[in-house]
Parts: structure tokens; sequence; C-alpha cells
């Protein structure tokens, strides 16, 4: 067999010898950008638990320092938030997986009842992309003889087939983030004497703040700097008025 043979090993490795093959760093390979995407958004719910509970157990801070009263608000708070992100993104992936699968079942139909005119949108698809007529017939025929649900739920609708959302897994994954994210304010402002609570927990919720931005840039591929200096800012602010305003209203109160 000659060394240049069209196997799929003998096709990677020339495309590995000429550069033009899959770079590892980057989610062409099937599946990777779904899990960048589940990655992405356990970043953002932890970034969620971190910010709304640290606010809340600041600014109740602010007003007392009875460690029950912080503790309950506190875990008030975790709870309703974790429910609250649960349920918003069921709702919210059910939404989006009833459209993909109402647009796969059409799809489906109308390549059983008008293949002849299925076929020719997909062609006409790839030849609006920039092939030339021919090379789009016949990748389209190629593809439509391969899977065509799969080739015209790509092509059409950006769609995967095999790999819809899961609205379950979607909540408890929301749920989940968001839970670790709150559990670091929780413990900084309830472990630490009553004068290092307030300071701990900015420290704590600042260096976490760090950390999520940074790793939310690395993962999209922007700028670290930028994405630490935005959330730290934007967190400090938040737990300054938090403070400030329990610090107010309970100083008013009582």
């Amino acid at each position: 067999m000659s060394e240049h043979s069209d196997t799929p090993s003998g096709a990677e490795d020339r495309a590995a010898a000429t550069g033009f093959g899959p770079h590892p760093d980057e989610p062409h390979q099937a599946g990777m950008a779904g899990r960048l995407n589940w990655l992405r958004a356990g970043v953002l719910g932890a970034n969620d638990g971190i910010v709304s509970i640290a606010g809340l157990v600041v600014g109740v801070a602010g007003a007392t320092s009875a460690r029950g009263a912080i503790f309950t608000a506190g875990l008030a708070g975790l709870v309703a938030g974790a429910v609250s992100m649960a349920l918003g993104e069921y709702v919210s992936v059910s939404s989006q997986r009833d459209s993909e699968t109402a647009q796969l079942h059409k799809e489906r139909r109308e390549l059983i009842e008008t293949p002849e005119a299925e076929l020719a949108e997909l062609a006409g698809i790839y030849q609006a992309k920039g092939l030339s007529p021919h090379t789009a017939q016949q990748v389209a025929a190629e593809l439509t003889a391969h899977d065509a649900l799969a080739a015209h739920a790509e092509a059409e609708l950006h769609v995967d087939p095999n790999d819809l959302a899961n609205p379950v897994h979607a909540a408890a994954a929301s749920a989940l983030s968001f839970l670790l994210g709150a559990l670091l304010p929780m413990l900084a402002i309830l472990l630490p004497p009553p004068e290092w609570r307030v300071g701990v927990t900015v420290v704590a919720v600042l260096a976490a703040l760090a950390a999520a931005g940074a790793m939310s840039a690395r993962i999209g591929g922007s700028s670290q700097r930028l994405a630490v200096t935005r959330v730290v800012i934007g967190g400090a602010a938040g737990l300054a008025l938090t403070y400030g305003i329990g610090n107010l209203f309970g100083t008013a109160i009582a």
C-alpha cells in the first residue's frame, strides 16, 4: 500500500505534515465547542453565586454583627438563588430544545416529501458560501447520501441533531455552579471574628472574581487583564454599595 493512501490515518498524517490539519488549541473536534459552552456557563454561574451572596451577606453585616442573622440571610439567598438559576436555565433550555426539535421534525418531513427541492436548497447554501455550482452540487449530494438530516440541520439550522441541549442537565449545572460560588462568601463572612468579617469577605470575593474573570476570558480567548479589571472593579463597587446601604438603614432602623 502506498504511503500516500487515502485512508483516514493517511489523510490525518498528511494534514499534520502540511500544517493544515486540526489544531489542538482550537475547538474543531466534535463536541469541543459544546464543552466550552458548558464550562463558560459554569464559570458564569459560580460568578453569579459569588457576587449575589457576597452582596447580601456584606449588606447584612453592615447592619448587624449577629452571626445568626448573617447566616440566615446568606442561606436564604443561597437557596433562592440556586432555585432561581435552575428554573431559569431549565425554562430557557427547554424552550430552545423544543424549538430545535420542531425545526428538525419539519426538516425531516421536507426531506421525505420534497427531496429534490431540499437537495437544491442545500447546494444553494454551499454555493452562497463561495463554492462553484458544480462543487456545491457535488458536496450537497455526497452529504445528503451520507446523512441528509444532519447535513441540512448543520447548514440551515446550525443544529446538531445528536447533541441537543438537555434542560435537566443545564438546570443542575447552573444550580451547582451557583452553590459552589456562593459557599465562598458564606464561609468568609461566618468564620472570622466580627471585626474581620467584612474585610476578609471582600478580599476573598475579589480574589475569586479575578480568578473567575481570568478563566472566563481564557475560555473565550479574550483579554484576561481587561476581564479581571472589569469584574474586580464591578465587584468592589457592588460590595461597597451593599455594605453602605446595610450600614445606613441598619443604623437608621436601629
